[in-house]
C-alpha cells in the first residue's frame, strides 16, 4: 500500500530524516522512538503537510510526493493532529461531515453515532463550535471521530492517547479495532505508550531522524528502552552541569 524510498528532510542545515525507506501493508503499525526523532515529520510527511527533501512516496503504485494533503485525502490517507485545530464558525456536526466527504450526506444520527464511538454524550456536541470552548481533551476525541467518519484506507493518528484522561485507554484501542474493521487498510499510531505497541504488527523505531529497528514490540522495545535510558542519562548530565 504505502512505501517511502531515501525520504530525507532537512531544515536549516539540520537532518530531521536520514534516508527513511520502509513498506507498509500491515493492519496496525506504530511508530516509536525518543522525543525529537523524527517521528511526527515523518507522519506529516507521509499525510502531505511537509513535503520532503529529498526521496519518494509511493501510494498504491502511484507517485504521490507532490501532492497536496487535499489530494492525498482524496487518495486515502487522513491524518490526526498531536494538538488538534480549533475552528472557529465550524460546528461539530460541520467537522464530521467534512470529514466524511462531499459524497456522503451524513444524517444527524450518523453523526452522532461517531462521537458516542469516542465517548462523547452526542447531543450535548453536535452542534458546539469547533472553538476554544471545547477542551484539548474534547478536541482529540471529536477529532478521532472525523477519522471513523473518513474511513481512509490509510488512517495516520499523532499520539492519539494525549489529553484522553476521561476516557478509558482500552475505549481507545476498541475504536482502533472498529476503524480497522470497517476500512480493512492499514492504522499508522505514534506513540510511546507500551498498551499502543502491544497491539502493533509492525513497530518501527526512530531516533536522531533514523530508521533503528522495525519489528515486533517484543524486538523493538529494549532498544527503545535503551535509548530512552541514555537520553535521560544526558538530561540528567546537563541539569547537574547547570545547578552548579
Amino acid at each position: 500500500m504505502l512505501e517511502l524510498r531515501n525520504i530525507c528532510y532537512t531544515v536549516e542545515g539540520k537532518e530531521i530524516l536520514k534516508d527513511i525507506s520502509l513498506n507498509i501493508n500491515e493492519r496496525f503499525i506504530a511508530i516509536t522512538g525518543p522525543n525529537g526523532s523524527g517521528k511526527s515529520t515523518l507522519a506529516k510527511i507521509i499525510a502531505g503537510i511537509i513535503t520532503p527533501t529529498s526521496g519518494q512516496i509511493i501510494f498504491n503504485g502511484e507517485d504521490i510526493t507532490e501532492l497536496s494533503i487535499t489530494e492525498r485525502a482524496n487518495k486515502g490517507i487522513s491524518f490526526a493532529f498531536q494538538q488538534p485545530v480549533r475552528f472557529k464558525g465550524i460546528t461539530v456536526r460541520d467537522l464530521i461531515n467534512i470529514a466524511a466527504g462531499n459524497d456522503k450526506k451524513l444524517s444527524i444520527a450518523a453523526a452522532c453515532e461517531y462521537l458516542s464511538e469516542v465517548g462523547l454524550c452526542a447531543k450535548d456536541y453536535i452542534n458546539r463550535e469547533v472553538n476554544a470552548s471545547l477542551s484539548g481533551g474534547e478536541l482529540k476525541r471529536i477529532e478521532i471521530a472525523t477519522v471513523l467518519a473518513r474511513a481512509a484506507q490509510l488512517s495516520i493518528f499523532d499520539e492519539p492517547e494525549a489529553g484522553i484522561d476521561l476516557w478509558s485507554f482500552n475505549s481507545l484501542i476498541t475504536v482502533f479495532e472498529k476503524l480497522y474493521e470497517k476500512i480493512q487498510g492499514s492504522i499508522m499510531i505514534i506513540s510511546h505508550q507500551e498498551r499502543i505497541l502491544n497491539i502493533a504488527d509492525k513497530v518501527i523505531l526512530l531516533n536522531a531522524g533514523e530508521l533503528k529497528q522495525i519489528g515486533t514490540k517484543d524486538e523493538v522495545l529494549p532498544e527503545l528502552m535503551r535509548f530512552a535510558a541514555n537520553c535521560k542519562v544526558v538530561e540528567q548530565t546537563l541539569n547537574g552541569e547547570e545547578n552548579k
